[in-house]
């Protein structure tokens, strides 16, 4: 593969990836991996090397973890049901179709919505779709700090 081509490939990806971590739709840190591992295979090895890549590999893995983990603690933590985890889950796939604004609230108003359904009390809804959406924005903010943390483990491996 010629060079350039690769290497602005390996950044494109990056890129694309940085994006991703706040758009469900792409997997953000999948893709910045991607672009870390052939930024290290155009270099073989040498400068990235496979303990960066590593490195990387682990952030991707706990940014999914987290990215689940935060907005499912958040809605068990006020006894969501079941419908309310549901309602966020779709809300986030119909936010999706919405853009950004859709991306951030739809959550909430799923969350809110499925907790109505099962329970019908709607303070009740309210406070779940509440405490889903903030679960939500905090494994958010946690995807896009692990994804600098693994932009960082490039740039140093890179420039070191």
């Amino acid at each position: 593969m010629n060079q350039t081509l690769g290497w602005t490939l390996a950044i494109g990806l990056m890129l694309v990836g940085l994006a991703g971590t706040v758009l469900p739709a792409l997997p953000g840190t999948v893709f910045i991996l991607a672009g870390v591992v052939l930024a290290a295979w155009l270099g073989d090895f040498q400068q990235i090397t496979a303990w960066a890549v590593g490195a990387c590999a682990v952030l991707t893995v706990v940014s999914f973890a987290l990215d689940y983990a935060a907005g499912v603690m958040g809605a068990r933590r006020v006894n969501a049901s079941k419908d309310a985890i549901i309602g966020a889950a779709v809300g986030t796939v119909v936010g999706v179709a919405m853009g950004l604004v859709g991306v951030l609230f739809m959550p909430l108003v799923g969350a809110a919505v499925g907790e109505y359904i099962a329970r019908r009390d709607q303070k009740n809804a309210v406070k779940v779709g509440v405490a889903t959406w903030l679960g939500t924005m905090v494994g958010l903010v946690a995807k896009v700090v692990i994804a600098f943390m693994m932009l960082g483990i490039f740039a140093v491996a890179l420039w070191w």
